[in-house]
């Protein structure tokens, strides 16, 4: 097991009177995290994809939740967004059984999150676990290990199964692939057209790092924009991938509507368009290295709990900077290069203005 990052928060939030929600993708180790803190405590697991249990805390009454509850001080619901109307059964559980510290996971964010954010507001701690991070890699099996595995780590990413089975990593990515990405969202979300998803999927993980126009991908994918924009959100409820809005604040040629679309896991992203060509032999390992890397920034800031909004910047001039951070106030430009370039700097423009 990689010890996660999220563990000693989670650990201190524990007895403090609210709920400890952890969202994100399916198979990043949600459950096994939560598992590893209640390890030596004794628990009640209930889980949201058993039927049974599922119709049992579908809105029971105060009564019926002691009933389940029992003696348990500890409570921890799997796949909590499978169960309708959870979100008023864990406040109740949180109002009334002050002694009871409750838990919950959830796979999807479209799902879980509007199920509990207006019942649970003021009584829950939300965290986002994502595929294993950097640190978190580096920390297992340190440095020399880890730099000498970059290359592997930009074709098959970070999910805890690719990394626990080394020599097996495409078949892996393949059924997380098939499980998660297209069977979860088809049943959580409601698509009419799943051929289009597809299509549409593709079509991202072949421009990441490239801004994308979604009129053009109306096109590509034989869809109206409206349609394109509606699975695109989902996709990100999902955790398949994220959005880079434009940085703009007083350019006046600064390009201000566009966005940039990253995905969350390189292997996710390569297995969408099945392509694990060394990177030597590969014409995209320069999106590749700005992908892991934006996605990286992604998980720190979340683990670290920063407050920085991200962006990308360019003018119509073509001047662009890979990635912008803005936090407390200060902003920061990052240029992400695979081959080492002479005098690389970021644009004057940018320098100069911010």
């Amino acid at each position: 097991m990689y010890p996660r990052l999220l563990k000693n928060k989670i650990e201190s939030r524990i007895d403090k009177g609210k709920a400890i929600i952890i969202i994100g993708p399916r198979q990043v180790g949600k459950t096994t995290l939560i598992e590893s803190i209640l390890e030596s405590k004794d628990y009640l697991l209930l889980n949201g994809d058993d039927p049974k249990q599922r119709s049992l805390l579908t809105e029971p009454n105060t009564e019926q939740i002691r009933t389940i509850l029992g003696n348990y001080k500890y409570v921890f619901i799997d796949e909590a967004q499978r169960i309708n109307g959870i979100g008023l059964t864990m406040k109740i559980i949180t109002d009334r059984f002050k002694n009871v510290q409750l838990f919950a996971s959830g796979s999807s964010s479209f799902d879980l999150s509007n199920k509990i954010n207006e019942t649970l507001t003021g009584r829950k701690w939300e965290y986002q676990l994502y595929p294993i991070s950097w640190e978190e890699y580096e920390n297992h099996h340190g440095y020399l290990f880890s730099e000498q595995n970059l290359e592997n780590r930009l074709l098959y990413g970070f999910y805890p199964d690719v990394l626990n089975n080394v020599g097996d990593e495409i078949t892996i990515l393949r059924n997380l692939v098939t499980s998660y990405l297209y069977k979860d969202i088809l049943s959580f979300a409601d698509i009419r057209k799943p051929e289009v998803l597809d299509k549409l999927v593709q079509a991202l993980a072949l421009q990441i790092g490239s801004e994308v126009n979604y009129s053009e991908l109306a096109q590509i994918v034989n869809a109206d924009k409206n349609t394109v924009s509606k699975y695109i959100d989902i996709l990100e409820k999902g955790y398949i991938i994220f959005k880079l809005g434009s940085f703009s604040r007083n350019v006046r040629n600064e390009i201000k509507t566009n966005k940039k679309i990253y995905f969350y896991d390189n292997g996710i992203r390569n297995m969408v368009i099945g392509n694990f060509n060394p990177i030597e032999l590969r014409t995209d390992k320069g999106a590749l290295w700005e992908n892991f890397l934006i996605s990286e920034r992604v998980k720190q800031n979340e683990y670290k709990q920063s407050l920085a909004h991200i962006y990308f910047w360019r003018t119509k001039q073509q001047q662009e900077v890979d990635f912008v951070e803005e936090n407390n106030g200060k902003i920061f430009g990052f240029e992400f290069k695979w081959q080492k370039k002479k005098n690389q700097k970021l644009p004057k423009t940018f320098i100069e203005s911010y």
